[in-house]
C-alpha cells in the first residue's frame, strides 16, 4: 500500500487496528487520533486505501448519518 501524504508511518498491526476502531461505533476520530496521532482525513484517507470501494463508502455513510444525529460521533 502507498502512503499518502502527510501519513505518519505505520506498522501492519497499527494499520489493522486503525481500521478495526474506525469500523467501529464505540471509537471516535478523538480517540484514534490520541493513540495514533491521525487526523479525521488521515483516518478516512487509511479507510479509502484499505477497503474495498463499496465497504469505503457505506462505512463513510454510516458515519455521516451518526453524524447528523450525535453532536460527537466520529
Amino acid at each position: 500500500m502507498k502512503k499518502p501524504a502527510n501519513m505518519p508511518v505505520l506498522a501492519v498491526e497499527d494499520i489493522s487496528e486503525i481500521v478495526q476502531m474506525a469500523l467501529s461505533d464505540h471509537d471516535s476520530f478523538a480517540q484514534i487520533e490520541m493513540l495514533y496521532g491521525l487526523s479525521d482525513s488521515q483516518v478516512k484517507t487509511l479507510m479509502r486505501k484499505t477497503l474495498k470501494r463499496g465497504s469505503y463508502e457505506a462505512w463513510r455513510k454510516r458515519v455521516r448519518q451518526f453524524g447528523d444525529r450525535r453532536a460527537h460521533y466520529k
